[in-house]
């Protein structure tokens, strides 16, 4: 009990210093629970949305995807036959039975010609209104469609675009262009997923989407009362034969929930993992304010243990005040971790996808992981200071507070450091020198992991040398104050050390992602100028394919000499070894892509490979099957039937534009393929006239204005759109990484702080004899600027080793180009000065506040 209530008087008498830290224990204990809310408030969402969308039993075609998303290579949803819709009527249980027809193979632009899909990604859907869409929507303006100039939008849609009835929108799909006004405006009565909904009625989305009437995508059939789904299904099983795909709701659900789950699942892991750097940076946090604080207690443990304290005593009693910083701070980062993860939810609103708090769902296991996490996290932090409080004599309580440095530790710290350190060096230098990627990651993963650990451990060591130097370059100029404030820097190594580490970790983390990103977007550039021999490229930011009309379009722009059609299909290849690759992707081109894209060949002339019944593969392919130039492979095309193609060309297996493709012509993919078959094309490329390339940039444009899904890009558009595209991605992970510079933030104001209150004494004699507030200030602003630049060069060197080692893994998948993005790496080492400026402001305010005479009579 005497523990308890010594950890209780102790932890409220220094809350000010430990509010930082619980801050810090706050920040990674929301940040995991509102990714556990916010992805469990997702799944609960959509788990109504699949339930109230799915009918009772689903029948189609037999290549439909499971999730319902029914594209083909063809741009059209596959069909069955209206004939099934009676011969499902007919099967025992069924209580009715609906065909439906939709597509998520569309564009649907306004009148302007403006997009109206949506911004997020989500998709756009094209289908016939039905009973079981009735389920989900409200028509709240106008009517459903009827007849051929009508159509329905979902409210969100028209709200975003400022749609109103008898707006006239065109609906552009595989078959053609289709207009029509807007009759009737229905909104979700469920979660809307992000998608832009349209309804057509039955025999207009069959034109519109498929070209063809009396067939259907889906069946949607309805059990009668007391007939279970599955007893449906066997039903229409029974009925149907085996030739179609029939799902429950419950496997639609299932379906969809696991297509959504792969993105759901990379997003939570994502988040967590960056919640895990904050957590180790707030370790350092804790460390530092535990050994602080157990320093500055030195003569007071010493009198406990004098009166007969045992070390036990002393340190469980450090111990529980490390707990209950932990569970203050783990139970206020649960309430937090719920509110932000609302400020998710409101977040998806603005980018379309609504979810209701109505849904959130906070599964226990949440706030116990939180607790859990939190506390432990924070005890095992406090266990080294508080083993070194139980480590202090009783003649500790004759001495002044502090605990004098241990040299013995020192030393075992640098020699363990330098051996973790070069251990992790020889590790970065085994994945550089790989052979393999897949080798070369696992050394890459182990040598980041030992790297850093030795540079933490080495931390201190470093600190006493480069604080000199940055002293000496920084602070000279400011005469005895900046002399004072390198002392001070220099008073506690191990202190400076850990305080640079946790600035270290995030930075370092920065520099690594900044040297892979820039050397990404370089390679790929000359990769570029170095391979691609087309002025123009042609295609749907969001992978949709080209339809037939916006490739005549292109063709007839003025201006250009010619077009290549680029279209992508799977096959199964069995090869002369006897072995069969099963759906294994193969590329079919016009004979000009071969000049369009100038692939590196290793054997034959990739000019051959655009022969009829020729084909050309990959080097790595052709070494795993025995194929060699005149090797015939025996091709089974996907929706057509078996070639015999001969091996014209084998072509390099590495590169960053169409690595590892194998090429065949579009005439020998169509001998093989039926015309309703035939997949539609992922990319044109295009070339100018001579002289007319500016000309025919503009002509391509206005060609393509009723396609406004397509972009039109030269050279410099597409290596921009490369860099804008890499440049998001790295915003987007410099942005999860904040939290962790944020926390490393609290660990240096923390420290200053600390540090301050440590120095009370000595700051009033300093005061005394001359120090000005201002001198006094800016001495502790010099000491937090050298701090944070200390970590950061740390930080910034490790991140550049980190980042061009995995640039030489990338190499090996021909992205060979290492460029180190100065100007970034500047501006963070510049930033990190301004980030010791903003930490020391607390603190110095404070210092500067400090009474003289009350400093000087501090014990």
């Amino acid at each position: 009990m005497t523990v308890l209530k010594t950890s209780m008087r102790n932890f409220f008498a220094h809350k000010g210093r430990m509010a930082l830290s619980a801050v810090a224990v706050l920040l990674s204990v929301a940040f995991v629970c509102g990714t556990l809310v916010f992805t469990d408030t997702m799944n609960t969402t959509f788990d109504k949305l699949f339930a109230a969308t799915s009918s009772d039993v689903t029948v189609s075609d037999k290549d439909a995807s499971d999730s319902g998303q029914t594209t083909s290579g063809n741009g059209k949803p596959p069909v069955i036959p209206a004939s099934v819709l009676d011969e499902v009527r007919r099967a025992e249980g069924v209580k009715s039975a609906e065909g439906t027809v939709f597509s998520t193979s569309v564009t649907v632009v306004d009148a302007d010609k403006d997009s109206l899909s949506p911004t997020s990604g989500g998709p756009t859907i094209v289908g016939s209104w039905n009973s079981n869409d009735a389920r989900t929507m409200e028509i709240t303006s106008g009517a459903a469609p009827e007849g051929n100039d009508q159509i329905m939008v979902d409210g969100d849609t028209a709200d975003k675009h400022d749609l109103k009835l008898g707006d006239e929108i065109s609906v552009i799909s595989a078959v053609g262009t289709h207009t029509a006004k807007i009759s009737g405006i229905a909104d979700f009565t469920v979660t809307n997923p992000g998608a832009a909904v349209f309804y057509m009625d039955t025999a207009t989305a069959q034109r519109t989407l498929v070209g063809e009437s009396g067939v259907y995508t889906n069946v949607n059939v309805t059990a009668a009362p007391g007939v279970s789904d599955d007893q449906l299904k066997k039903n229409v099983v029974a009925e149907l034969g085996a030739g179609y795909k029939v799902l429950t709701a419950e496997e639609t659900a299932e379906a969809n929930q696991e297509s959504l789950g792969d993105f759901m699942g990379v997003m939570k892991y994502a988040m967590l993992g960056f919640a895990g750097i904050a957590f180790l940076v707030g370790i350092f946090l804790i460390i530092n304010t535990f050994s602080m604080l157990v320093a500055q207690r030195t003569r007071e443990i010493g009198l406990m243990r004098a009166i007969g304290s045992s070390r036990k005593q002393v340190n469980r009693s450090v111990l529980v005040e490390a707990l209950l910083l932990g569970v203050l701070g783990s139970v206020l980062g649960v309430g937090a971790g719920v509110g932000l993860a609302v400020g998710l939810m409101e977040l998806m609103g603005q980018m379309g996808m609504e979810l209701s708090t109505d849904d959130l769902t906070v599964a226990w296991t949440t706030p116990v992981v939180g607790l859990v996490l939190g506390v432990v996290v924070t005890v095992l932090a406090a266990y080294l200071p508080a083993r070194r409080a139980g480590k202090i004599s009783p003649m500790a309580a004759l001495r002044d507070a502090g605990t004098p440095a241990d040299a013995k530790a020192g030393w075992i710290r640098a020699v363990a450091g330098l051996v973790l350190t070069g251990a992790g060096g020889f590790a970065l230098y085994l994945a550089g020198t790989a052979d393999k990627a897949a080798d070369g990651s696992l050394w890459l993963g182990l040598g980041v992991v030992l790297s850093l650990i030795g540079f933490v451990v080495v931390g201190p060591v470093l600190a006493s040398g480069m604080v000199r130097v940055l002293g000496a370059i920084l602070l000279r100029a400011f005469g005895p104050v900046g002399r004072m404030a390198e002392r001070n820097a220099l008073r506690n190594p191990r202190r400076t050390g850990a305080t640079g580490a946790a600035l270290m970790i995030g930075l370092a983390l920065v520099a690594c992602l900044s040297v892979v990103g820039s050397s990404m977007v370089a390679s790929a550039t000359e990769e570029l100028d170095k391979a691609v021999g087309t002025d123009f490229i042609v295609q749907d930011d969001m992978g949709a394919l080209i339809t037939p009309q916006a490739v005549e379009a292109v063709k007839a722009a003025p201006g250009i000499d010619r077009v290549t059609e680029y279209k992508w299909t799977e096959a199964d290849f069995t090869t002369p070894d006897g072995e069969t690759a099963k759906d294994t992707a193969i590329t079919a081109a016009d004979p000009t892509y071969a000049t369009d894209l100038r692939v590196e060949t290793v054997a034959g002339n990739l000019a051959d490979a655009y022969r009829p019944d020729s084909m050309s593969v990959h080097e790595d392919f052709a070494k795993d099957h025995g194929v060699r130039i005149g090797s015939k492979i025996e091709v089974a095309f996907t929706d057509g039937t078996t070639g015999s193609l001969t091996v014209r060309a084998i072509t390099s297996s590495e590169g960053v534009i169409d690595a590892g493709a194998m090429y065949t012509s579009i005439d020998t993919l169509a001998s093989y393929v039926p015309a309703d078959k035939m997949p539609l094309d992922q990319l044109l490329f295009a070339s100018a006239q001579d002289g007319q390339k500016d000309a025919a940039y503009k002509a391509l444009k206005d060609a393509l204005g009723e396609f406004p899904q397509y972009e039109v890009r030269d050279q410099t558009d597409y290596k921009e759109a490369l860099k804008d595209q890499i440049g998001q991605l790295l915003n987007m992970i410099y942005g999860l990484l904040a939290l962790a510079i944020i926390v490393a933030i609290l660990g240096v104001v923390n420290t200053l702080a600390l540090s301050v209150v440590e120095r009370t004494r000595e700051i009033g004699l300093m005061r005394a004899i001359g120090l000005s507030r201002r001198q006094l200030r800016r001495m502790i602003r010099m000491e937090s600027v050298v701090i944070a630049l200390f970590g950061a060069l740390l930080g910034l060197g490790l991140g550049i080793g980190w980042g061009a080692t995995a640039q030489q893994l990338l190499a090996l998948e021909g992205l060979r180009v290492l460029d180190i993005p100065w100007p970034t790496i500047t501006g963070v080492f510049i930033g990190s000065a301004f980030v010791g400026l903003f930490a020391a402001l607390v603190p110095a305010f404070r210092a500067g506040r400090m009474n003289v005479l009350n400093a000087i009579a501090t014990d």
